[in-house]
């Protein structure tokens, strides 16, 4: 396991984006096995800083992932050469508590801005199920399956009412569309760093395919409650 990072708290760390490339394991000093999602840091570039007198809040702007000029329209190509950065493929914009210590705009966020022992939230986009009927929606129970109910064993149930109100509320739990919405995962810690790799593993499962691109944040709670 890597351990070149200075300190497992680094309060200048403001987030960055990766892409998922699947879950493995890794073993601890004491040979524990520990799962862990395998996260791709790539060209993380600061494209912009807003301050708080010109723009009304504090952020910084990241661009990710270096990509071909030709896959970008002609708006997005040229603020990357306003700017002078490379064509990237996706600008996200991390909200910073104060303005000391920012990054210059063009310089490169690097693999260690998480130290490992650090608690990390990383949002994605969940995986995508299609259309799901309530037991897999939302884990209801199935009917009986004895004899006399007949092509009934998955069906929701009732769902509305007598004559007053007479109608099925708004938000009632039914099937419908299941995954592809924004999820974020709590609470995980860093592992392992490969900086030559530019990998980053936290403990446990994040959410999407592999493939898709995620935000690594800082942990709030973990923060608030000293790392318990």
């Amino acid at each position: 396991m890597t351990e070149n990072v200075t300190s497992p708290e680094n309060n200048n760390a403001f987030g960055l984006i990766g892409t998922k490339i699947g879950m493995s394991r890794v073993f601890g000093s004491d040979g524990e096995s520990i799962p862990v999602t395998v996260i791709n840091i790539g060209l993380n570039v600061v494209s912009s800083l807003k301050s708080s007198d010109k723009h009304g809040y504090s952020a910084v702007q990241i661009g990710y992932r270096e990509v071909k000029k030709t896959r970008l329209n002609k708006p997005f190509l040229g603020y990357c050469s306003k700017i002078g950065i490379q064509a990237v493929s996706r600008l996200k914009e991390f909200r910073v508590s104060s303005e000391d210590s920012l990054p210059s705009v063009g310089s490169t966020l690097p693999i260690d801005t998480f130290a490992v022992g650090e608690f990390v939230n990383v949002t994605g986009i969940s995986k995508g199920k299609g259309y799901a009927g309530a037991i897999k929606r939302h884990g209801f129970s199935s009917q009986r399956t004895s004899h006399g109910n007949s092509v009934s064993h998955r069906a929701i149930g009732s769902t509305g009412m007598c004559q007053d109100p007479g109608r099925v509320f708004k938000g009632k739990k039914m099937s419908g569309h299941l995954g592809a919405v924004k999820r974020t995962t709590r609470n995980l810690q860093v592992i392992e760093i490969d900086g030559a790799n530019m990998l980053l593993m936290v403990k446990g499962s994040v959410p999407g395919n592999n493939g898709s691109e995620v935000v690594l944040k800082p942990s709030v709670k973990k923060a608030k409650n000293n790392g318990k």
